[in-house]
């Protein structure tokens, strides 16, 4: 057949298409004012980690969006990003070299980083690349669209200028004070950092004596090892059994300092005994949050490493779990323990190493976000969630914001803090914005300190939290720092596409640090998407060994019927899809049925002269008018499952088992039966729904459909228009009558073992139909057709 050289689609096809982008650059942003900006600010996978099934599917459906978007005339922003800062990568180089950050001089440890990602390979881009997503570049650069490391100077230097600036307009302070400390990350988290999980606990009463009466008070504690520094007994002001101790005071057992007893709505009735006590160490982030109300000085009593400090007495320098085991010893050897029983005890874990959470005192760099909550709540309401529902995420999130953003953390892959502090007098000087700093090696980039004119400065050695850092990805990417004039011309970003799990984190962080410096919203829209669930229906995770590599599918099956499945499995924004290798699998079989539809319509040559359609054609392409709008209106909503599932009906029901079966004598016209304007109809009509059909389907499988449009226009599909809806006719008939007729007809032969070419002595058929008898009568070989309100065959 002409322009087609294969007899069947194969994956072996794919790699040269593939090659052929990324040689050419095939998607690099050009900028062009005459045409709108659609940025897609993409989440930078982790270059350590290998890519998972789920950022391959996620990635796919951006790449989706960004297709759709370049063939409807916008000029389309979409980079990868890769996230090379940050904890993970520390916490990977101490796995891999078996070292530890506090053991091992900075120097050497970001040595040892920067080898572990020298060594980490492209399988994530290798992942990328054949999957078919069209990123603007492949190579690593400062200009729009480039692919971006978020440890190059470049990134570094904005993130740094954000902190110049917000310290500038006063939102960034010093304060110490609790806060959430990993002992295995050795360094302070936020609040967005922290899970809960449920651990098995000793739930002990504890008796406390109230001192003027004596009066014997039980109080229930699974942190008996922090009544060294207890603050205050509560209980709850509805509780009427302890009203009577309002203003009292009790001596702490052990220790037998006394202590205030005061009302207050966080005590639980229902918890042990009604009463609590709480300590100026707190024990968890809502006793933080109770100091702070009560205006309670904070003491800390476990040190860096997870051990106890002098404070606690003799528990000094055991770890948290030791000492709470002598404690309650101690505890019972003087009477004072009431009870004791295992309970299920929620407790806060760090996301990254699973540790307990303590929290320590200790001076850290804080985000003011308080005062900004109720703007936040406005924020949120500019930007467009897909699906709505997901935006209850942030807004929950931003209502339980307690405390401002810690942003400091204490350890060394990172983009460090630029401040020095000068030796005598101590004041912090913040250097002018554009350059990368590193003041714990720089020399200060001032000599005299313009306060007490010392000449001694100390450069700060802490680094900032990782979301510090990604939360600059949007403003990166359209070029802030290095673009100014573009950056504020296109902001906000189009579209933030994230899991649901980092809204609190990365699409939050975000929102706040873009409105703290420019008083907008950073996005137009947001899409959030679900989990990719293995075959059980359960989430995939290291740790359960469920993870499947995307690699592996794309070698055994190819990208397209990857992408097919990702498509048609499922709206990701609205539910959780499940990984099923066979449904992977039978989502080939479209291109096997696409392809065979291709080959027998390009067999047929364009018309020549003038052209007739009949009923038959313009039922079709008013169906295909009908396609068109769904599959606009889809992917305008960031929805590819609706043009995906309608696609797939139009190409197998409506076009191929339907029409095409229906017109294929007439395209034919062997015998002569039709005119040759009507022959042209049906290969007008056939032909301009295969080109429109590859044009509909580019934005998802891409490869296949440039393969086959190149072969038959010579031209890539991707630098065509994205179809707009053409045909206008007055239908008679409806799909549902045409396809009801159909299957009855096959129905009926089939039932009697004849085949689909067996002549019909009679067929009564609906009324509607009546416009395409011709068509129907030489189609089905019927002899006689007459019209009733029913189907009825007479073989």
């Amino acid at each position: 057949m002409p322009g087609l050289t294969e007899t069947r689609w194969s994956k072996e096809l794919e790699l040269p298409i593939v090659q052929q982008w990324k040689d050419e650059s095939a998607y690099k942003f050009k900028h062009n004012p005459q045409l709108p900006i659609f940025s897609i600010d993409t989440p930078p996978p982790y270059i350590n980690a290998p890519v998972h099934i789920g950022h391959a599917s996620t990635y796919v459906i951006m790449d989706m969006f960004a297709r759709y978007k370049r063939m409807t005339g916008h000029n389309v922003i979409f980079p990868l990003g890769m996230d090379r800062n940050g904890l993970p990568i520390e916490m990977a180089a101490e796995k891999k070299y078996n070292i530890r950050l506090h053991e091992t001089p900075r120097e050497k440890f970001l040595e040892y980083c920067a080898q572990m990602l020298k060594e980490a390979g492209t399988h994530s881009l290798q992942t990328f690349f054949h999957a078919g997503i069209g990123f603007n570049e492949w190579k690593v650069g400062e200009e729009i669209g480039q692919m971006y490391e978020t440890d190059s100077k470049e990134y570094r230097t904005l993130t740094q200028d954000t902190f110049i600036d917000l310290w500038h307009k006063g939102l960034v302070y010093e304060a110490k004070r609790l806060n959430n400390y990993c002992p295995g990350c050795r360094t302070t988290l936020s609040d967005s950092e922290i899970e809960r999980k449920e651990k098995e606990t000793f739930l002990n009463e504890v008796v406390f004596v109230e001192t003027s009466t004596k009066e014997k008070l039980v109080i229930a504690t699974t942190r008996p090892e922090l009544l060294c520094t207890a603050a205050v007994i509560i209980y709850n002001p509805a509780d009427e059994r302890y009203q009577h101790l309002k203003d009292k005071k009790a001596i702490v057992p052990v220790y037998g300092f006394e202590i205030p007893i005061i009302p207050h709505t966080m005590a639980d009735p229902n918890f042990g005994t009604g009463l609590a006590y709480m300590s100026r160490s707190a024990g968890d982030t809502e006793a933080i949050r109770f100091l702070i109300e009560q205006g309670i000085e904070a003491q800390g009593c476990i040190d860096e490493t997870g051990r106890m400090t002098a404070e606690a007495g003799f528990l000094q320098g055991l770890k948290t779990k030791e000492a709470r085991e002598k404690i309650i010893e101690k505890i019972r050897e003087e009477g004072l323990l009431h009870a004791q029983k295992k309970i299920m005890h929620s407790v806060p874990i760090c996301e990254r190493s699973k540790d307990q959470i303590e929290f320590i005192s200790m001076p850290e760099l804080y985000v003011k976000q308080l005062h900004v909550k109720e703007e936040m709540k406005k924020i949120a309401d500019q930007v467009t969630f897909y699906s709505p529902e997901s935006k209850q995420i942030l807004t929950d999130w931003i209502a339980n914001v307690k405390i401002d953003w810690p942003i400091s953390r204490r350890r060394y892959y990172g983009t460090e803090i630029p401040l020095w502090y000068c030796g005598k007098c101590h004041y912090a000087f913040v250097p002018p914005k554009g350059k990368y700093h590193q003041p714990w090696k720089d020399p200060c980039p001032i000599e005299e300190c313009p306060e007490c004119h010392s000449t001694e400065w100390k450069g700060e050695t802490r680094v900032f939290d990782t979301w510090f850092d990604s939360s600059n990805s949007a403003a990166y990417i359209l070029g802030k720092g290095r673009k100014d004039d573009f950056f504020l011309k296109h902001m906000p970003c189009t579209l933030r596409p994230q899991g649901k799990e980092i809204v609190r984190t990365w699409l939050y962080y975000s929102l706040l640090k873009h409105y703290l410096l420019h008083h907008k919203p950073l996005f137009e829209n947001a899409f959030i998407h679900n989990h990719i669930l293995d075959g059980k229906g359960i989430k995939m995770s290291k740790s359960l060994g469920n993870v499947i590599d995307p690699a592996e599918i794309l070698q055994k099956f190819g990208a397209e019927p990857f992408r097919l499945w990702v498509g048609m499995e499922g709206n990701l924004s609205r539910t959780d899809l499940m990984c099923s290798m066979e449904r992977i699998e039978g989502a080939g079989k479209t291109l096997t049925k696409f392809w065979n539809v291709a080959r027998f319509v390009s067999g047929f040559k364009n018309p020549e002269g003038q052209i007739k359609l009949l009923p038959a054609d313009e039922w079709v392409l008013m169906e295909l008018s009908k396609l068109i709008q769904t599959c606009r209106e889809g992917f305008e909503r960031y929805d590819v499952f609706t043009p995906s599932t309608q696609l797939r009906y139009f190409l197998w029901e409506t076009f191929a088992s339907h029409y095409l079966e229906l017109v294929k004598n007439r395209a034919y016209n062997e015998q002569g039966t039709f005119s040759s304007e009507e022959q042209n109809g049906a290969l007008y009509t056939l032909h301009y729904c295969l080109d429109t059909l590859l044009q509909l389907y580019a934005p998802i499988i891409p490869i296949f459909t440039s393969y086959l449009y190149t072969a038959l226009h010579e031209q890539d599909v991707h630098f065509t228009s994205y179809p707009e809806a053409e045909h206008q006719f007055t239908v008679l008939f409806s799909a549902e009558d045409l396809m009801q007729a159909n299957s009855a007809i096959w129905k009926a032969k089939k039932e009697k073992g004849l085949s689909l070419k067996a002549p019909i002595r009679k067929a009564q058929l609906p009324i509607a139909l009546k416009v395409i008898e011709k068509d129907l009568q030489i189609a089905h070989s019927i002899e006689t057709i007459t019209y009733g309100s029913h189907v009825a065959i007479e073989l």
